[in-house]
């Protein structure tokens, strides 16, 4: 397919709010695809576009269920995607009850707009039916994502994804691949779900990362005692508890020492 002369003959012109960059290059869709999906996988795409993506999961044998907001590529995705064991529904998935769809379990698999990748990264991340997570987002997000503790890089979204499974950027994607071109490279991050922390942690797990990055200036223990409304010294027992440093901040606490605050937060702030 000419992606170009496609577009071109159905008079589309991209959006700037949909943040829309799409990939043509068969090959380097193939990698995608294979790098999220196989054979008999249900997926879900997120973004669909002119369906590039979306045919090339539907050729590795994948039953995909895609979200497309963008009314104008319905006469697009209906050439492009014809023949194809895929399903397209024209919604905002941050907004779509995807309990309705009875997928069972599923992959993500998406080449997510700039704007809207944390919040779509969120709206699936804890979901009991996940299997796996691969995206595609700017290259600087997946470094953020992949990033040990204790560097620049690493902050509450790292916990978060981390808390969830192995995850790793399985390919780098130079902006010279992309229709139109965006400012930015792009990489592709797969999440293997395989949660380190037990599932009735997580809510307090979520928080307790959401307030350790809530003001990357201040001690872990001022953040604590902020969220938790738990008095200072104790805040400090606990980051001492965890990390060996009663001053400790939050980006210096790796995944493991989060799960452990806590389940100590969790036990009622109780540090010994």
């Amino acid at each position: 397919m000419n992606l170009r002369e496609t577009l071109r003959r159905y008079n589309f012109s991209f959006s700037k709010r949909y943040g829309q960059n799409f990939i043509s290059e068969p090959q380097l869709l193939h990698a995608i695809a294979s790098a999220g999906a196989q054979s008999g996988d249900t997926v879900v795409e997120v973004g669909a576009g002119a369906g590039t993506l979306t045919a090339a999961l539907c050729d590795l044998g994948a039953n995909v269920t895609a979200f497309e907001i963008d009314e104008r590529l319905r006469p697009v995705l209906e050439e492009t995607l014809a023949g194809k064991n895929a399903s397209v529904i024209f919604a905002d998935v941050m907004k779509y009850d995807i309990s309705n769809l009875d997928l069972g379990k599923y992959r993500v698999v998406a080449n997510l707009p700039y704007y809207i990748t944390t919040p779509v990264i969120f709206r699936f991340l804890y979901d009991e039916n996940l299997l796996s997570l691969t995206i595609m987002v700017q290259k600087e997000v997946a470094e953020r994502i992949c990033a040990s503790a204790g560097t620049p890089e690493y902050g509450a979204l790292s916990a978060q994804m981390q808390v969830m499974g192995n995850v790793r950027i399985v390919r780098n994607v130079p902006r010279s691949m992309f229709y139109p071109v965006p400012d930015v490279d792009s990489a592709v991050v797969r999440l293997d779900i395989a949660p380190k922390a037990e599932k009735e942690i997580l809510p307090t797990y979520k928080k307790t990362v959401a307030a350790a990055f809530a003001m990357r200036r201040k001690t872990l223990a001022n953040n604590l005692a902020a969220a938790f409304g738990i008095v200072k010294p104790l805040a400090e027992e606990l980051a001492e508890k965890v990390s060996g440093n009663r001053a400790a901040r939050g980006e210096t606490l790796t995944c493991e020492q989060f799960i452990q605050l806590s389940r100590l937060i969790k036990d009622g702030g109780r540090a010994n």
